[in-house]
């Protein structure tokens, strides 16, 4: 075994590539670079990051550079991977006798960047930030959100304590790390056990309390939260939207409330497993003319999960994120980025890179209206909305975009969103804590606010330039 320097570099510029790579012999050992460690932990909270997990696979971030030690004179499966606009790079090769240096080439097929677009990972957890720097830079990200979260730990001297990674490097509007063209931001995830969860981006201050409920009484709400972070210049996302609690069966609760009554700014789409699904929901909640962007996050807190698994893109050629998604200027997905222009009452929507021949669906009002591999083109003269989509098992999905103001279905979704909301209301008056009687009711009020929004016709914001 000799110790190999390797260096990847982009094919068109020749600069180095931050990467994440694999070397495995031809009887499956893998071959691991100095600095790491064959096995690692993979449960959440474990020393998150520099290294991950997919299936049996395991891979290792390097800044583009790193030594190996590798055998020669026997095959090699080498596999490089630099994020989305570079073409994947997998090859069996052998070494010749003595070769202390190995120099790879990817080729990029398309630039996000170039054409103005932000790839960000909007919630991820636990993994350091140097660290979290490292796998952006190689994933392709451009933003990486790492949120402070109050969590249980449980020490070795048999106690449990409750504790906040991170929350002392909060940096908020500033990115804490950066190295061009990645940033780290941390900011924070504020939750109630029951009322729901909401990732606040951007403020330029922490907002306090991270948590509210249970032991704590449920004298706050999800929308004085949203009010602080908008107040602190921030961005608010609804985190695990519509997923059942596991403690009362709310599915909406005041982050509901707070989608309907203006507060939210986007809803997250991420990476981890849900127990109901997400996408007949948010079409209810568009029908009804709230018409929030989505945004893509890994929820990354293990080795098992991939940073930018489920990215966001926004198009902000002057690199105002935040106002990219406000306006709905941005899309999220696996892989591709999903574009999608109208000229009067057709509509075209394609996938970036142009090669990329996923299936792209066309959703109008909820209901899908055209389908096609790569890219697609319908007339809708009707609908109210319409939306891209990737088709099969991908996540993927725009903005939706205005085409009408009058909402043909906004009755029979709001009949899918009220009982929510009544479910929410007998929840304050039957099991919420409240040590206050004027915060009992100004939660009611809000409830009341919010069922009056689905009576009432939608006022929903102009359509955003295609």
């Amino acid at each position: 075994m000799l110790t190999v320097h390797v260096r990847v570099t982009a094919a068109d510029t020749g600069e180095v590539l931050p990467v994440r790579l694999r070397f495995v012999r031809a009887d499956g050992q893998e071959c691991v670079p100095l600095g790491h460690f064959r096995d690692f932990p993979t449960q959440r909270h474990e020393d998150v990051g520099g290294r991950v997990r997919l299936g049996r696979e395991r891979w290792y971030y390097t800044d583009g550079t790193c030594e190996i030690p590798l055998p020669g004179g026997e095959p090699l499966r080498v596999q490089v991977v630099a994020g989305p606009d570079y073409q994947p790079y997998e090859e069996t090769l052998t070494l010749g006798s003595g070769q202390l240096t190995l120099r790879l080439a990817l080729q990029r097929r398309w630039n996000h960047r170039a054409a103005g677009w932000m790839a960000l990972d909007v919630r991820c957890h636990d993994i350091t930030p140097h660290l979290a720097l490292r796998e952006a830079a190689a994933e392709g990200l451009e933003v990486v959100q790492l949120l402070a979260r109050r969590i249980s730990f449980l020490s070795q001297d048999g106690h449990t304590y409750d504790i906040v990674p991170h929350l002392a490097a909060f940096s908020g509007q500033q990115p804490l790390l950066s190295r061009s063209p990645s940033c780290v931001y941390v900011n924070t995830l504020n939750e109630h056990p029951v009322l729901g969860r909401l990732a606040l981006l951007h403020a330029h201050r922490p907002i306090f309390p991270l948590t509210f409920g249970g032991d704590d009484g449920d004298d706050w709400s999800l929308g004085d939260w949203c009010d602080q972070c908008h107040r602190k210049g921030g961005l608010t996302v609804w985190v695990e939207a519509f997923e059942t609690t596991t403690m009362a069966g709310l599915r909406g609760g005041d982050a509901l409330l707070s989608a309907l009554l203006g507060q939210v700014d986007a809803i997250e789409v991420s990476a981890q497993p849900r127990h109901t699904p997400l996408l007949p929901w948010i079409y209810h909640l568009w029908n009804v003319g709230v018409l929030l962007p989505l945004v893509g996050a890994s929820g990354k807190e293990s080795n098992r999960q991939l940073l930018g698994q489920v990215r966001t893109y926004a198009y902000a050629p002057e690199g105002d994120w935040v106002r990219a998604i406000k306006m709905r200027h941005c899309c999220v997905s696996d892989g591709p980025l999903l574009q999608m222009q109208h000229h009067g009452d057709q509509v075209d929507a394609w996938a970036e890179p142009r090669e990329e021949q996923a299936l792209i669906e066309l959703v109008a009002d909820g209901e899908i209206v055209a389908r096609g591999s790569g890219g697609v083109t319908a007339k809708l003269p009707a609908a109210s909305w319409v939306a891209a989509r990737l088709g099969g098992h991908r996540v993927g999905h725009t903005a939706p975009l205005l085409l009408r103001s009058e909402f043909a279905r906004r009755e029979a979704a709001a009949a899918h969103l009220r009982p929510l909301l009544e479910r929410t209301r007998e929840w304050i008056v039957q099991q919420g804590r409240f040590s206050q009687p004027k915060r009992r009711q100004a939660l009611l009020d809000r409830v009341a606010a919010a069922l009056a929004r689905l009576d009432q016709p939608p006022c929903p914001s102009s359509p955003p330039p295609s």
